[in-house]
């Protein structure tokens, strides 16, 4: 049996920044200068959680049922609402990787994309992907950092033709996940150190670095570069951005109220949606028991 591997097929004892290094030669990667920007991935380019959209994905094709659909829908509106929470994340990532045990990488993989096509392209922040397009032009490198599974960060990032993207990374073994993960998840401290080893890596300046992220857990991966922006930011991160003077940037809305009415409303009906499936479920199933 092969030894397990990170998702660019190298050691998995090698570093996570090491690994896209490795693995990056097939994104586009600008010209070296020194500079690069490191981009948060949910709720800083995508609205929402980018690992909700490609659970109800897989459920949509029969990976799991209803009640896990609550389970996921629940979090995704409390993130929307409120932020991340360390728990909560824990909680969804360890029912993931359960739920893709023994399944193929080419079959997420491929699921992946038609979450893409379906849904990811068209909850970008428009704003967002200015900034982004932006680096790219002035020939920085651009990173996504997430603590989503690698899968996702490295298809956004090929999609919209970034040099790389760091991730959680999901053991698999023969080609098939095991349920079990390769180091930790890819949050707080260990994003910072992700950063840290890319820039040695790809020799950059992280003084001329720029970095992007919406929530307190992000100030780690923040504070290590010389140009940080707070991103359609979460309460506590905004109060810091404030605290000690970084740029906030809002794509949400116009205007923050405006805006955070929208999400409540929208989670409030996401909630509402789910418990009708649940309604639904349980006549069906007192109908085949009568």
């Amino acid at each position: 049996m092969a030894e397990p591997t990170s998702s660019f097929g190298v050691d998995p004892d090698v570093s996570a920044a090491a690994a896209v290094e490795a693995g990056g030669a097939e994104a586009p990667v600008p010209p070296q200068t020194g500079t690069a920007a490191f981009f948060d991935l949910d709720n800083t380019i995508i609205r929402g959680a980018s690992a909700f959209h490609l659970a109800m994905g897989l459920r949509s094709r029969g990976f799991f049922g209803t009640t896990d659909l609550v389970r996921f829908a629940f979090h995704q509106s409390r993130y929307l609402m409120f932020g991340e929470n360390l728990r909560q994340i824990d909680t969804v990532r360890s029912r993931a990787l359960s739920i893709v045990a023994g399944r193929s990488v080419a079959e997420i993989t491929a699921i992946g994309e038609e979450v893409w096509d379906e849904v990811l392209s068209l909850r970008i922040f428009p704003g967002t992907q200015r900034l982004l397009t932006d680096h790219l032009e002035r020939g920085h490198q651009v990173w996504i950092i997430t603590a989503s599974p690698v899968e996702i960060g490295e298809l956004i990032g090929r999609r919209l033709g970034v040099t790389g993207a760091l991730g959680t990374v999901a053991e698999h073994v023969d080609g098939f996940y095991t349920g079990r993960l390769v180091g930790d998840m890819l949050h707080g401290q260990a994003k910072a150190a992700a950063v840290q080893e890319v820039a040695r890596a790809q020799g950059l300046d992280l003084s001329t670095c720029y970095a992007y992220g919406d929530s307190t857990h992000d100030v780690p991966i923040l504070s290590s570069v010389g140009h940080p922006v707070a991103i359609n930011p979460d309460a506590r991160l905004r109060r810091h951005a404030r605290a000690v003077g970084w740029p906030v940037r809002e794509f949400r809305g116009r205007r923050r109220a405006a805006a955070r009415r929208g999400v409540h409303a929208a989670s409030l009906a996401g909630v509402a949606w789910v418990a009708g499936l649940v309604l639904r479920s349980v006549r069906r199933a007192l109908r085949a028991e009568g």
